[in-house]
């Protein structure tokens, strides 16, 4: 039996009397790297949101790791081992490099000591130069976050989700805005990120998917039309009139 690390089962939400995701069921096995796509619309953020606790479903069923998270809040959600990075930086713009990931890593795992100072919490600090190192923004620890460039501080949005050491990191449109040379670093990072995490990630940019990606979901109004490999998506008939040759 396939090692699942998560599970969403039969995902219902509506909003005012729209159907934003319908049945959609989402199998991810431990340590893969799965893509959804979709044109605007078609309910991948949502998706995302009832399996993050954002947004809780009318019906269905997230399980992580053999556990039920359905409608649990995100902050109990990211403490079983789960993260995301958003599509729009939530870093502390004021705060330097090294201060935004070490709340986060100290928040995650000395909670019950947080109004100790951070600088003393050994492990926290050590964690968060293991992070930044690892991200690539080691030599960036004394900038103030808000002037990074915009790769950056996408880099830096994604170090806070990894402060949390997750086992599961959800990415929403992880190359968003950026130029074809820091996208072209982004795809690599994840890559790497990818040999001990698993990821499921949301990206707009066809070619980003189809290079990284081991397999697809095709979300269209809310529904999956359609999920396999990216050769398979490709050459679907659907795919291509709904995606691959539409507008987004």
């Amino acid at each position: 039996m396939t090692d699942l690390i998560l599970r969403a089962a039969g995902l219902d939400r509506s909003f005012g009397g729209i159907h934003a995701i319908n049945d959609v069921t989402l199998e991810i096995p431990r340590g893969s790297l799965h893509a959804v796509i979709g044109p605007n619309g078609s309910g991948k953020t949502t998706l995302f949101n009832l399996i993050t606790g954002h947004t809780r479903p009318d019906a269905g069923r997230v399980e992580f790791d053999g556990h039920d998270i359905t409608g649990m809040s995100y902050a109990k959600v990211a403490r079983k081992g789960l993260a995301k990075s958003y599509q729009i930086t939530t870093v502390f713009p004021l705060l330097t490099v090294f201060e935004n990931v070490r709340i986060a890593a100290q928040t995650a795992t000395h909670s019950y000591v947080f109004w100790r100072p951070a600088d003393g919490i050994t492990s926290v600090v050590r964690h968060t130069e293991e992070v930044l190192e690892r991200i690539g923004l080691a030599h960036e620890r004394e900038t103030v976050a808000g002037n990074l460039s915009h790769g950056d501080q996408r880099r830096l949005d994604l170090a806070i989700a990894l402060a949390t050491s997750p086992r599961l990191l959800l990415l929403d449109e992880p190359t968003a805005g950026m130029s074809p040379t820091e996208t072209d670093a982004t795809i690599e990072l994840v890559r790497e990120l990818n040999r001990d995490l698993t990821i499921l990630m949301i990206e707009h940019k066809m070619d980003v998917i189809l290079s990284i990606a081991e397999r697809i979901t095709v979300l269209h109004q809310g529904e999956t039309l359609f999920e396999g490999d990216p050769e398979a998506v490709k050459a679907h008939p659907e795919v291509q009139e709904v995606y691959l040759t539409g507008s987004l």
